[in-house]
């Protein structure tokens, strides 16, 4: 067992790996800044815009005529995202720890993992011509689960977790301990102070997200109707239909445009397991 579990720590430290999984930050850099991009153009009155979530950003991407390649690169970055994702909460390179809050993020690392192996999955059905119209993968969950006897408490208990998410997403834009993850003694100050702020924004606009979705989602689980909720797309649109919903869809999305730079720059800067001391 133990050589086993030997064999799968040096494959996580494999070089090659490890420029991919920069890959991976890459592209989902990519993701979220279409997202917060697609999400302006509403704003600002510019043709094209949507407002969308991962699957939709990536279908986004991949039209135009480079198309393929670009769903090669995105099957290969986001698998090795989501195999560092797993990384991340076995092996702890980040030092997350082993207390309650160290398993939480961890637990939070397999979720990330498990998402981004579905979104590369997508992507690989696109490539195959097997499918990949985007839809909203959380309503869809949710209908399927309120078809159970038990699917109004567990959608309810769904809702509060997407909750506590999002309200850790409002701290760790308060108290960035994603800092720490960064190789700052590459960085300039000013590179590392831009970067930590970019992610701070990011996160605190992807908190409003789940926030919205939560909230829908629990709604949807004490009214037991499907219809009620929405995912990222969802989220977006509502923004926009509040009192000065303009103004503030804006500020959303361009907190996922700074997401998306902040992932750009981990996929320089972040530590990987074989940089996890430097």
């Amino acid at each position: 067992m133990n050589s086993g579990a030997g064999a799968i720590k040096r494959a996580a430290v494999n070089p090659k790996l490890e420029i991919l999984e920069r890959l991976g930050y890459a592209v989902r850099g990519a993701l979220y800044a279409a997202i917060g991009i697609l999400a302006l153009r509403i704003v600002l009155g510019v043709a094209g815009g949507a407002a969308t979530d991962l699957t939709g950003a990536l279908v986004f991407l991949i039209s135009n005529p480079l198309g393929k390649l670009v769903l090669i690169v995105a099957v290969v970055g986001l698998g090795a995202y989501s195999v560092w994702g797993f990384v991340r909460a076995i092996f702890d390179p980040l030092h997350r720890g082993s207390d309650r809050s160290g398993y939480l993020a961890r637990l939070g690392f397999v979720s990330s993992a498990l998402s981004y192996a579905g979104l590369a999955l997508f992507a690989l059905r696109i490539l195959l011509g097997s499918g990949g119209a985007a839809g909203d993968d959380t309503q869809k969950s949710i209908t399927t689960l309120l078809t159970h006897p038990a699917g109004g408490p567990l959608t309810i208990l769904i809702g509060l977790i997407v909750l506590g998410v999002a309200l850790g997403q409002f701290k760790e834009a308060y108290r960035p301990t994603f800092a720490n993850d960064l190789k700052g003694a590459e960085m300039s100050q000013s590179t590392r102070s831009l970067v930590i702020s970019l992610g701070r924004f990011g996160m605190f606009s992807r908190g409003v997200i789940f926030l919205v979705i939560g909230w829908f989602i629990v709604q949807a689980g004490l009214h037991h109707n499907p219809a009620e909720v929405q995912g990222f797309g969802g989220a977006f649109a509502f923004l926009l239909a509040q009192p000065f919903g303009q103004l503030l869809l804006g500020a959303v999305a361009l907190g996922f445009v700074a997401l998306g730079l902040h992932s750009f720059a981990c996929a320089r800067w972040i530590r990987l397991m074989g940089s996890s001391g430097s």
